[in-house]
Parts: C-alpha cells; sequence; structure tokens
C-alpha cells in the first residue's frame, strides 16, 4: 500500500494544485491545460530523483515554510473577515452532534475527510534526512497550527457561502482571495512537488528494505549522500512509478476519484501500522498485552472507521490501490518463495568440509596454473556449483578461492578492514575464502586494481599466519573456518606487499634489504610480473615460503572468473500452481533483476559461467 501511495500521492498532489487555474481560465481551455501541465509537472519531478534529496533538499524548506505561512495567514483572514466564532469547531461536541444528524451519510463522507491527514502517513520516510525530535518541533509548533487555521478559515468562508451557483468544485481556490490566486496557485505547485517528494523517498525505502530480507526482484541501489543512509534512489522503481503516476492522472483526470484512490490507501496503511505497533509495544518496549490492546482498541477503532467509509469508493477509484497492491503483493511472495527454495536447495546441497578433506591436497582432479575466483554467496562451506563443476570437468586452478562479496550498512569500510580471509582445509589444498566488503558509497575498483589488492591480502595473510599464528583479528564462522582481517595493498606498512616491475628492473633491489620472492624469469622479458616484498625481520617458514611462491606463481599464469549461473525448476511430481510460480513467475522475475555481483567489475575475457538446474 505504500508503494501504491507513492503512485497516487504525487499524481493527486501535483493535479489539485494545478486544478487550481479553473478559476483564472475559461472552462473550455481549462481542460485542455490542466492534464498536460500535470504529466509535465510529474515528468521533471521524476527526472530530479537521480540528483538526490541532499542536493535539491535546500529549496524544500524555504517553499514548505511559504506554504504554511500562506494558507494560515488566509486562514486568519477568512477567520476574521466570514466567521470569527468558527474556532468553536475545535470542540469534539459538533462532530458528535455531525454524526448524530447525518448517520450513514456522515459516515460515507469520512473518505473523503481522509485527504485532510494525506501525508502523516509518510513521516517515516523523514527518518531518513532528519531526527525524531525535529520532526516533533516542526509539527507541533509549524505545522499542525497552520493546518489547523487554514481548515478553519476554509470552513470560515464556506459557512457564508455553502450555496454557491457555479461549477467549480475546488473548495481551497475558491476560498483564497481572487487578487491572490495566482501567487498561491504558484506556490501550491511547489508544496505539491516538495509533499511529493516524501512519499517517493519512502517508497524507495520500502523496496530497499523488502530487497534486503529476499521479498523483492534485486534492482540497483544508489546512495545519494555519503552522510546520511536514507537518502537513495533507485532508477526502475523511479521510472516505473512514473509511468504509472501519469497513467493514473491521465486516466482519472478528477480529482475526486484520485481522493478516493488516495484515501483508502493511506488508511490501510495507517491501519496496518497501528497493528504492528502493538507488537512494538510488547515486544520492543516491553510493556502489558493490555496496553497493546487498549492501544489498537483505541486507535484501530477510530481508523476502522474511516477504513470502511473508504471501501464504500471502492468502485469510484479505491480499487486502484487495491489492484496495484495486488499486484505487488504477487511480484513479493514469488520473489521470496523462488529465493527460499533456491537457499535451501543450497544449503541442502552445500559440498561439506570432511568431502573436501577426503579427495586429498589435489582434490582428486587435475590442477593447472592460475587463480580461479569462484563467485558465491555463501559466507561458509562450499557451494553446490563447484561439485557440479569438478564432476564434469575434472581440472581446476592450483590455487582457489572463494569469493563472497558483502555490502555493509556503513559509507565506506576501511582499506585496512576490507578483506576477510581464511584457508579451507589444510594449507597444501590452496583453498581459499575471501569475503569482500563494500559500504554503500565505497567506489568498486576495476578488475586489475581488485586482483592486485586480493592477490596482495592473500599474501599478508599467508605471511601473518606463518609469523604469529594467532595474534591476528581473527572471527569464527560455519563449519569452523577462521577468518582473519586483512587490508589492502595500500593498508600494509609493514606486512607482504606487491609490486609489478618490468622485467630488466628486477634487479635492482639487493638481497641486503629485502626478501625477495619471484617466479622464474618470464619468456617475453617486459612484461610485468608480479613481486612480494617481505620484511627480514619476521620469520618466514618454508611451507609458508611454498605457499607464496605457488600463489604468485598462478597470479603469473592469469586470473580467472567463475560464476554460477542457476537456473529454477520446479521438481516433477509438483502442483501445478508451484510450476507456474517456480518455472515462470520466479524465472521470469530472475531474469530481468539484477544479478548479485552486478557492482563487480567482472573482465569479459576471463570469465567463465557454470550453468546449474535447481530441482525444487
Amino acid at each position: 500500500m505504500v508503494i501504491g501511495d507513492g503512485i497516487l500521492t504525487p499524481a493527486i498532489s501535483v493535479f489539485s494544485a494545478v486544478s487550481g487555474l479553473e478559476l483564472s481560465m475559461s472552462k473550455e481551455h481549462h481542460k485542455y491545460v490542466e492534464v498536460p501541465v500535470a504529466c509535465i509537472i510529474l515528468i521533471g519531478l521524476f527526472a530530479l530523483q537521480h540528483y538526490g534529496t541532499h542536493r535539491v533538499g535546500f529549496l524544500f524548506a524555504p517553499v514548505v515554510l511559504v506554504w504554511l505561512l500562506c494558507i494560515s495567514a488566509i486562514g486568519l483572514y477568512n477567520i476574521t473577515h466570514w466567521n470569527p466564532h468558527v474556532y468553536q469547531a475545535l470542540s469534539p461536541y459538533y462532530m458528535y452532534k455531525f454524526f448524530r444528524k447525518t448517520q450513514r451519510g456522515g459516515w460515507m463522507s469520512l473518505g473523503g475527510i481522509l485527504l485532510c491527514i494525506t501525508g502523516s502517513e509518510a513521516m517515516f520516510a523523514d527518518l531518513g534526512h532528519f531526527s525524531q525530535l525535529s520532526i516533533k518541533i516542526a509539527f507541533t509548533f509549524l505545522v499542525y497550527p497552520s493546518l489547523i487555521l487554514a481548515y478553519m478559515g476554509q470552513a470560515a468562508y464556506l459557512s457564508q457561502h455553502h450555496i454557491i451557483e457555479s461549477d467549480y468544485r475546488i473548495g481551497f481556490y475558491v476560498s483564497v482571495p481572487e487578487k491572490l490566486r495566482w501567487p498561491v496557485l504558484v506556490i501550491a505547485i511547489l508544496a505539491a512537488v516538495v509533499g511529493s517528494q516524501a512519499i517517493i523517498t519512502g517508497t524507495f525505502s520500502i523496496i530497499k528494505q523488502c530487497s534486503s530480507l529476499g521479498c523483492f526482484p534485486r534492482v540497483k541501489i544508489i546512495h545519494t549522500s555519503s552522510k546520511i543512509h536514507g537518502q537513495i534512489y533507485i532508477p526502475e522503481i523511479n521510472w516505473l512509478l512514473m509511468v504509472l503516476c501519469l497513467a493514473v492522472t491521465v486516466g482519472f483526470r478528477d480529482t475526486r476519484r484520485m481522493g478516493n484512490a488516495s484515501g483508502l490507501a493511506v488508511i490501510t496503511v495507517m491501519l496496518v501500522t497501528t497493528c504492528l505497533m502493538s507488537l512494538v509495544i510488547v515486544l520492543c518496549w516491553q510493556k502489558s498485552v493490555f496496553l497493546a490492546i487498549g492501544f489498537v482498541f483505541f486507535f484501530g477503532t477510530i481508523e476502522a472507521l474511516y477504513f470502511t467509509a473508504s471501501l464504500t469508493k471502492f468502485l469510484e477509484g479505491a480499487w486502484v490501490p487495491i489492484a496495484l497492491a495486488f499486484i505487488f503483493l504477487i511480484i513479493m511472495c514469488v520473489w521470496h518463495y523462488g529465493t527460499l527454495k533456491k537457499y535451501e536447495f543450497d544449503v541442502q546441497n552445500k559440498v561439506s568440509i570432511n568431502w573436501l578433506l577426503s579427495l586429498g591436497p589435489s582434490l582428486g582432479i587435475v590442477r593447472v596454473r592460475g587463480i580461479g575466483l569462484v563467485h558465491t554467496e555463501l559466507v561458509s562451506g562450499i557451494p553446490a556449483i563447484f561439485s557440479h563443476f569438478v564432476t564434469n570437468l575434472p581440472a581446476f586452478h592450483q590455487v582457489l578461492v572463494f569469493l563472497c562479496i558483502k555490502s555493509v550498512p556503513v559509507p565506506h569500510v576501511k582499506p585496512e578492514e576490507r578483506f576477510l580471509i581464511g584457508h579451507i582445509g589444510p594449507r597444501e589444498y590452496r583453498l581459499y575464502r575471501c569475503i569482500v566488503r563494500y559500504g554503500y558509497r565505497d567506489v568498486h575498483k576495476d578488475d586489475m586494481e581488485f586482483e592486485k589488492d586480493l592477490v596482495c591480502s592473500i599474501a599478508e595473510f599467508i605471511q601473518s599466519e606463518s609469523v604469529a599464528p594467532g595474534s591476528v583479528n581473527e572471527d569464527l564462522v560455519k563449519d569452523d573456518d577462521k577468518m582473519t582481517v586483512v587490508g589492502t595493498c595500500s593498508s600494509h606498512t609493514e606486512g607482504v606487499q606487491m609490486r609489478e616491475d618490468d622485467a630488466d628492473k628486477i634487479e635492482a633491489a639487493g638481497p641486503s634489504e629485502l626478501k625477495e620472492i619471484w617466479s622464474p624469469p618470464p619468456v617475453i622479458k617486459l612484461r610485468k610480473r608480479v613481486r612480494f616484498i617481505v620484511p627480514k625481520s619476521p620469520e618466514i617458514d618454508t611451507g609458508a615460503r611454498e605457499e607464496l611462491q605457488e600463489l604468485m606463481e598462478a597470479r603469473e599464469a592469469g586470473i580467472a572468473y567463475i560464476l554460477g549461473h542457476s537456473y529454477v525448476k520446479a521438481k516433477q511430481g509438483s502442483s501445478l500452481i508451484k510450476k507456474l510460480v517456480i518455472n515462470y513467475g520466479y524465472e521470469f522475475l530472475r531474469r530481468n533483476s539484477r544479478l548479485s555481483t552486478y557492482a563487480l567489475s567482472v573482465p569479459h575475457a576471463s570469465t567463465l559461467e557454470v550453468g546449474m538446474i535447481y530441482h525444487v
């Protein structure tokens, strides 16, 4: 419903603001101007999203401040000019009197009143930009008084003009003094754009969280701020929202039906939030269950009245948010179900360490020269794609690295904390696990720089294990793998370093200054080659020296990237619904979503994709 609200709120906000042209133009011209102007403004709004809130945010506060002061000043003018006694409407007695007199008609009118509180449910999106205290102060001392004065002013005007012999539908602009209508129209359009920004950002936040939980197809998430984590931009969702906003605007062309649709989306979000808030009271705040029940009963009863009133407008536009929510719900359920089944298959078919140890140092296959980087999403164990590969082609590289790339919720990861490296099995197997951690604002290096950092960090890990085992920072993960935090080449001031030199410059450094391990002379003399430079103070044992020698020889031979490409199919004997969901629904979403390794620059010339069918 929040995603649906992200479609409806910009449409109704901009369209209702532009509808003020109705009072300044003839009806013949107005109907040809209103929709095109609203569409142009919406296109501009979504086209500016990629700049990020922090780039255009400096305009938000002045625009909203001017808008609130404007409507409160107009409200004060209408109160003093038309009906100073309208302040009595603040008393709840008149609400009771209204319902007692109108009964069913009053209850049905609640669906239209919802537009007065539209936007309050999107305040959570502002938490990505401001603190709780600033939002409370702004709402209590500025937003709420301005809205009360504005609505009281409109009520004062309507109390004297409740019989208007015209075709005008826009109540707000009718109550604005005629000389101020054009300036107010401009400010209203700007305020509608700013107000739409919050719910668009909220939609991005919801989709990002769903994607992190495996409940939404992977999309490209761009963090537009290095200081505030909540400021993000999702290109695919942005353009999808724009197309749907334009479709709603062109399809309805009526603020009343748009209001019915937006009202149902808003009250559904608020009702669900109230129910979930009861869980927060009990589980997070550790309060009494009776307090949670009382909270839901008090607020839920009020919101249920609004919700049922909105449902009566189902055929008059309220069906739109339900249809949108249903479509997005199906997409999320299909993706989550397929992802869950794929993960279960990975866990069940994960190669055990015992199986690997039983193969011996050669793994029972031919070990060819070079380094093989096997991309996997598993942080422990060996993926099934590896056993599938060696079963069908019993040959692999002399050095094998299982590479897992993880994004962490911090702007930048320090270079000295970039890599988490460990052995898989005994040292002579030459198997390593490497977890690479990136912050959401880190720039991924190209393949040459990444390979250099990776090989250098593995060499540093080998040297650190040899010199002082157990003295490094270690984290235990599953399968009893010991992982060591190792930095990039630039962070190694005293440890192993890597340098690439021309063949004719190799002998520049003498053995008295550095202890060097280098490979045999290459065939082509001017070819670049790798040198690991180790300080003479640490004592490196023979096993570590041989391991470094083999790592360097493998690096000279080249690095191959092995990517798993899984196809998920339903097992034989599965139900028809499962076959439709897995074979068609999930497969379609998987083909049109981002790969898990899209952020890494992988050279196509040295990439090998291994296909495997998952029968789930």
